[in-house]
């Protein structure tokens, strides 16, 4: 057969097996700027007789606002996304590339699981894919679209990427059938009550939730800016927020950062905490906001959001912030059983092998080991500043440290009471030790926190 004729032929059959999924990833890039790799990779399923254009995967590099990236996108029209051997084989090439250029990584991903036929050779390569997509943590970022419907293993990789976006109403996640999942459970669910992002609002994989792929490309656009361009003209340091003077609560704790760079990641779940992704002065940080009232109380559920966040932000060698208003572990029976103080510990684990800038900002009060994990000094804060009405206490009131207390013999109720008094939770007392840096004018936090950031960065 003439072997031009035979490239036109095979050429059209991939362009139509591919043609839903080539369309998305231009929807995605700059125009005209993908290049694809092992386009003509055809494998031949033994189960269905079916040929597997392309392993039923598109992989190639392009550029994103000119910024270049690696794109995995899984074809759901073969085999139904069907993950393979060969496809795993395929992925990993382009992964190997990502890594020896250093460049980000977008996955599309959507497939209804494994390919029947393929025995223990698929776990083999589904192994090899887990691994070198972990090994790109820390030295690349990974992106991932929940592109309709993922089950199965390959749902891992939401786990292990740094980024995943859920689209509504589209994507469904599960590890197995969500059919199955939802028989198993005695339940009659749709595939979005059990895999979609508010059915896995414990699962905390969601970390945006947008309307479709053109949200998606602006998001990604965003982050990859911050995260590769660390200072950038930002607003002036001298900047003054009057409105925390008379409010300082978490939402006005957002006018510190540069207008229009606030990324907030994981914003479905645990809403108590705000993982922030912003600039300050034009310094791209990473910030983590307790935002309750009366200051929020730890679990395991939003403890976990925070260390999942600071170890991103560690891998990322961004400046970590807390600004603080907490309680300490909540004082329940289900807290106490619960793997709180485990994911506190992973947290203190995570702080310590961060050798980027640390401050803390206590807007709010500190008490217990609220202070102890997320403002101590002996915790490898390099600044800890307070707001003149922020409160910092080994209790919150008179009455905890009674009922603290209550069970031991010759307390005197009056000493307790006058030792934990409001007023001798005043921050000043733990400036005096060496505790706090200095106590702030709210208004003005900026300026310190900018200055604090341009210091420890030289």
């Amino acid at each position: 057969m003439d072997k031009i004729s035979l490239l036109q032929k095979r050429k059209k059959q991939l362009l139509d097996a591919g043609k839903s999924i080539r369309g998305e990833i231009n929807g995605l890039i700059d125009t005209d700027s993908f290049v694809e790799l092992s386009s003509f990779s055809f494998s031949k399923n033994d189960f269905y007789g079916d040929t597997a254009e392309g392993e039923g995967v598109v992989t190639g590099f392009a550029t994103v606002n000119d910024a270049p990236f690696y794109i995995v996108a899984q074809n759901f029209a073969v085999l139904s996304g069907g993950v393979s051997e060969a496809n795993c084989e395929k992925i990993e090439k382009c992964l190997n590339q990502a890594e020896k250029t250093r460049t980000p990584v977008i996955w599309l991903l959507s497939s209804l699981g494994v390919q029947i036929g393929e025995g223990v050779s698929v776990l083999e390569g589904l192994a090899g894919l887990f691994l070198k997509a972990s090994q790109l943590k820390g030295y690349v970022n990974q992106y991932l679209i929940v592109n309709g419907e993922v089950y199965g293993q390959i749902a891992l990789l939401a786990g292990i990427c740094d980024f995943t976006y859920f689209i509504d109403k589209k994507s469904a996640l599960c590890t197995n059938s969500p059919l199955v999942l939802s028989a198993k459970s005695g339940e009659n669910l749709s595939k979005l009550a059990v895999g979609g992002e508010l059915g896995l609002k414990n699962a905390q994989l969601a970390t945006f939730t947008v309307k479709n792929l053109e949200e998606v490309k602006k998001s990604i656009i965003s982050l990859n800016e911050l995260l590769s361009v660390p200072v950038t003209d930002g607003e002036d340091m001298n900047t003054a927020l009057p409105a925390l003077d008379k409010k300082p609560d978490g939402k006005n704790i957002l006018t510190v950062f540069d207008k229009g760079t606030v990324i907030e990641l994981g914003a479905t779940y645990c809403p108590e905490v705000k993982c922030i992704l912003a600039r300050v002065g034009g310094i791209a940080i990473s910030a983590v906001i307790f935002d309750g009232e009366n200051g929020v109380e730890l679990t395991a559920e939003n403890v976990r959001k925070i260390s999942d966040f600071a170890l991103f932000a560690r891998n990322a060698r961004l400046p970590y912030v807390t600004f603080v208003n907490t309680l300490g572990i909540k004082g329940d029976l289900k807290t106490n059983d619960s793997l709180v103080i485990k994911e506190l510990s992973r947290y203190i684990s995570i702080l310590d092998d961060n050798e980027s800038p640390k401050i803390s900002v206590v807007y709010g009060k500190a008490i217990g080991l609220g202070y102890t994990v997320f403002t101590a000094k002996s915790m490898g804060y390099d600044y800890s500043y307070a707001f003149a009405n922020a409160k910092i206490a080994l209790f919150d009131s008179v009455q905890g440290a009674e009922i603290e207390f209550s069970g031991l013999k010759n307390t005197d109720s009056a000493k307790i009471a006058t030792k934990y008094a409001d007023e001798n939770s005043d921050p000043i007392n733990s400036a005096q030790g060496g505790y706090i840096d200095n106590i702030i004018q709210p208004s003005f936090v900026k300026q310190y926190l900018t200055a604090s950031l341009q210091m420890l960065l030289m």
